[in-house]
């Protein structure tokens, strides 16, 4: 699975770079926790992508598109040639994500509003009898939105055990560092607080992403949380925790480097 993890990430930076626009940090950031979703643990059929009993997924930090493009493409909802189309006019793949792409299930962008539109599924879930989890990925600086907390209390209340949001701990947000917009520590407590059953894992490390989302899985009761640490733009040297490369490409040369250094680098486990 982590050779599939650098696939992905080759996918992201190729993408990003011929659109000339995207976010590759915060997408870098998130690939390892996708991967071991869709690959491993998210029920879900590429052949039919509204199956009614599938697991659903709200990407909130709607900014990561491209990774969660790049998986839904290696996982079969749409040709891997499409993602060529990043942000291009009359493309599915917008800077966004959008309900005209298979896979998706919910649009978003406008952060704080996921967490949300993730309960509402999961309520439907109790109400309907079904047997689907809800997974929700939030980015940290998201967490400056009050609509974070209002969902993180709602779901306490109606003891949403079938969700786990799952917060993308990298330590940045556009204007910088978490900790110096806005602090969010102690953030583990502040989730416990509002009624959450908490996991802090290393995100990047996929049999602690695994074992943590077969707890969430297990936990009755009341809603988790996952806190994954995670590095921005994770997988290339020259991005990682560099946050100007939060919502800008990469050059052809820069992107040669980056490409071999994943080459280099790539697991021979599949």
């Amino acid at each position: 699975m982590s050779r599939k993890a650098q696939i992905i990430r080759r996918h992201i930076l190729k993408m990003v770079s011929r659109a000339g626009t995207g976010h590759i940090g915060p997408s870098l950031s998130v690939v390892d926790i996708l991967t071991v979703l869709y690959f491993s643990k998210m029920r879900h059929k590429p052949e039919d992508p509204y199956w009614e009993d599938r697991d659903r997924f709200v990407l909130c930090k709607g900014h990561a598109a491209p990774a969660l493009y790049a998986v839904l493409a290696e996982a079969g909802y749409f040709p891997k040639e499409e993602l060529t189309t990043l942000r291009k006019l009359g493309s599915r793949l917008q800077g966004h994500p959008s309900l005209k792409l298979p896979g998706i299930d919910a649009p978003t962008g406008s952060l704080g509003q996921g967490l949300s539109i993730a309960n509402g599924m999961a309520m439907a879930a109790k109400l309907n009898g079904k047997g689907y989890r809800v997974y929700a990925l939030l980015g940290d600086g998201e967490c400056d939105e009050g609509q974070v907390w209002e969902a993180a209390m709602t779901a306490a209340h109606y003891r949403l055990d079938n969700i786990t949001a799952i917060v993308d701990r990298n330590s940045f947000q556009s204007d910088g560092p978490t900790e110096a917009i806005k602090s969010k520590e102690p953030l583990p407590e502040k989730w416990r607080a509002f009624g959450w059953a908490v996991m802090e894992i290393d995100g990047h490390d996929l049999l602690q992403i695994s074992k943590a989302l077969d707890e969430a899985r297990s936990t009755k009761g009341r809603p988790s949380v996952i806190i994954a640490k995670t590095v921005k733009g994770k997988g290339i040297s020259m991005l990682e925790g560099d946050n100007s490369f939060h919502s800008k490409p990469i050059n052809d040369e820069l992107l040669e480097i980056a490409l071999r250094e994943l080459s280099n680098a790539m697991p021979l486990d599949y």
